[in-house]
């Protein structure tokens, strides 16, 4: 499987498995934010997608060109979720732990530590084939209680939201690896006349 980091374009290295926002961080240092073309890059999304994220308020608004570490944070984790999810629900989720998108005091745990954390776990399931639900409960268990002061509250809702984070990354993983078998079988099946498949798409 070639490994991406989750939300984004870039490719995994093991220097960032246990803090994946690094390997974006020293740009941001560097810069003070990242332009929309260098967001539309990192992600692969369209621009008039993330400017219709804010709009809606699904992610804070922007002050100025350049798109916050708090921006981007959002934007990736709806991002790494939607291949399953449906956008207002993905939202939905986000607001059940950390409340209003602008106001960040009611937060259960910062959005860093959150995509940070999420990424762990990915990549630990990943590595030991453990995405069944004990195994991927059990390892949100372990990151909760290792994380102290970095979960100020609701560890019950933050188990509850990570695990439906998770199992939706995953499940957006094999939705991608079904289609691309997929769309090999119905070129195959063009290819040949009378094909069944493609008769009975036909006349759909």
């Amino acid at each position: 499987m070639s490994r991406l980091i989750p939300g984004t374009t870039l490719r995994y290295s093991e220097n960032i498995r246990n803090s994946a926002f690094s390997a974006i961080s020293p740009v941001l240092e560097a810069t003070g934010g990242l332009t929309l073309s260098q967001l539309t890059k990192l992600t692969g999304l369209q621009g008039s997608t993330v400017q219709n994220w804010i709009k809606r308020g699904w992610v804070a608004s922007t002050k100025g060109k350049r798109y916050s570490q708090q921006q981007i944070l959002r934007i990736l984790l709806i991002n790494m979720l939607r291949g399953t999810m449906k956008l207002e629900n993905i939202v939905q989720l986000m607001e059940y732990i950390n409340g209003d998108v602008e106001d960040t005091s009611d937060d259960i745990i910062d959005e860093i530590h959150l995509y940070n954390t999420l990424c762990r776990i990915i990549f630990t399931a990943e590595d030991e084939g453990a995405f069944d639900p004990q195994s991927v409960r059990r390892l949100i268990a372990r990151e909760i209680e290792s994380a102290g002061n970095n979960i100020r509250s609701g560890q019950q809702k933050l188990h509850e939201a990570m695990f439906t984070m998770v199992m939706a990354y995953r499940s957006s993983y094999l939705k991608s690896e079904m289609q691309k078998t997929l769309d090999i079988i119905l070129r195959e099946c063009e290819k040949r006349e009378g094909c069944a498949m493609c008769n009975q798409n036909n006349n759909i």
